[in-house]
């Protein structure tokens, strides 16, 4: 008992913990859509060209994601897979740990869970909300996860982001609004869905199968709707026998 209830613990802390770490920022809507093949692509391109380099996807293959994504392997090898892995190896970092400890502080997490952990809205708000603040190790901080101990990787796409005080007497990092200065190589409209992209893309990682069972279950409600034809005809059949 004492475990089950130590585990439900575990289990529910992280979410507590992403709740309380928004802070006053409002969450904006963002529904994932496993059927929008094209927005899942672009995710996979971003997060391995932007994120893995320092957190990996330990439990998911380039093969699988590849297949399920509808992108041939040799595309993937030669344009998204840059650490000389095969189609079939897992979706590892190459950063060493001790290394990525002496810089950070802590090594980077895995991400194949963290949308199960957080959630698809959480992992986009936490993406546009990285701003400049000088006080911080790597010069930025962020609205949803504030003290954030990494570097806003994205920032060459969305442009240094300003937190500017909204005037009522309140400190800048209490409440203030999010403005994007020049320099970012997408406008924002192009940034924000890009940060849906790779939000929708780390909800598919979190549960590959998922989106192969959305797919049967289509299949599965029409058989179930013609056996219920045939049943309901097959019996009218048998009370014409009856009467």
């Amino acid at each position: 008992m004492k475990l089950r209830v130590f585990v439900t613990m575990c289990l529910l802390l992280p979410g507590v913990a992403a709740a309380s770490s928004a802070g006053d920022w409002q969450m904006k809507e963002m529904t994932p859509d496993l059927e929008n093949q094209p927005s899942l692509q672009r995710g996979f391109r971003l997060y391995v060209n932007y994120c893995l380099g320092c957190h990996s996807l330990k439990y998911q293959r380039y093969k699988r994601t590849a297949d399920d994504l509808g992108i041939a392997h040799d595309i993937v090898l030669e344009t998204l897979v840059f650490t000389g892995q095969k189609i079939g190896d897992l979706m590892t970092s190459a950063m060493d740990p001790e290394q990525a400890k002496s810089w950070f502080g802590a090594p980077p997490p895995d991400l194949t869970m963290v949308a199960r952990v957080r959630d698809p809205t959480w992992i986009y708000n936490y993406l546009i909300t990285f701003y400049a603040d000088e006080t911080r190790p790597f010069g930025v901080n962020n609205k949803v996860f504030p003290n954030v101990g990494m570097p806003h990787v994205l920032m060459d796409l969305q442009g240094p982001q300003y937190c500017v005080p909204m005037g009522d007497g309140a400190s800048e990092a209490e409440h203030c609004e999010l403005v994007v200065g020049e320099g970012g190589l997408y406008n924002a409209d192009e940034y924000d869905q890009a940060a849906k992209d790779i939000a929708n893309f780390l909800f598919y990682v979190g549960d590959p199968s998922r989106l192969e069972r959305h797919r049967l279950g289509v299949y599965v409600l029409l058989f179930l709707v013609i056996l219920y034809v045939l049943t309901f005809l097959l019996g009218r059949e048998y009370n014409k026998e009856v009467r």
